[in-house]
């Protein structure tokens, strides 16, 4: 198979197998593992050079996604096999793993702490969250339990909050409810908190 290649936009070198378009990689790859056009190569050296563009591709996706926001190993992965093979995908993801760039326990730490403080979810409805992202249940009961979660202050901080002029409104009270039983919080939860409020008990 005779190889060669030509340069794309910006960085980017597309090779040519028998003069057939095959694969795309970067000007940097491409230095570090150049070979001089009109070269005949083998099947193994092919299938090298490709694992070698695969990897590198995917390294540079994990880079992208990573940069963005945090994720977990589980929506990492489904993210990067949209556009790389399963191989390349967990060779990436275990020298990020192995860099320290890339914690589920780290991940779901800060994800409970957004779910918890500023969405103001229910502990229940922070679980399904977390395991939607791919993050174990073990690990997520241990975070939640280091969270050390009130509902019930949750409950009345939103009805203070965010829900206050809705209890204005005809059926306020059971708009409220509603609202909250959508959040995740149980029926006996939400009682305790209008308890609380209606009683001045903080």
């Amino acid at each position: 198979m005779i190889i060669k290649h030509q340069r794309g936009r910006g960085s980017k070198v597309h090779l040519l197998l028998d003069d057939e378009y095959v694969i795309t990689t970067d000007i940097n790859f491409w230095m570090d593992n150049y070979i001089a056009d009109g070269t005949d190569i083998d099947e193994e050296q092919w299938q090298e050079l490709v694992e070698g563009i695969n990897y590198k591709k995917a390294l540079n996706k994990c880079a992208d996604l990573l940069s963005r926001r945090e994720h977990s190993v589980k929506e990492l992965r489904a993210k990067l096999l949209r556009t790389v093979d399963p191989v390349s995908a967990d060779k990436a993801i275990n020298r990020y793993l192995e860099a320290g760039y890339l914690d589920d326990e780290h991940f779901c730490e800060s994800l409970v702490d957004y779910l918890l403080n500023v969405k103001k979810y229910s502990a229940n409805h922070v679980k399904q969250e977390c395991y939607k992202r791919g993050v174990d249940s073990e690990t997520v009961n241990r975070v939640l339990e280091d969270a050390q979660v009130d509902n019930v202050k949750t409950i009345v901080e939103l009805i203070e909050g965010k829900y206050s002029s809705k209890l204005l409104q005809d059926n306020g009270r059971e708009k409220v409810i509603g609202a909250l039983q959508r959040k995740g919080f149980s029926y006996s939860d939400i009682k305790s908190a209008f308890y609380r409020l209606d009683n001045d008990e903080f």
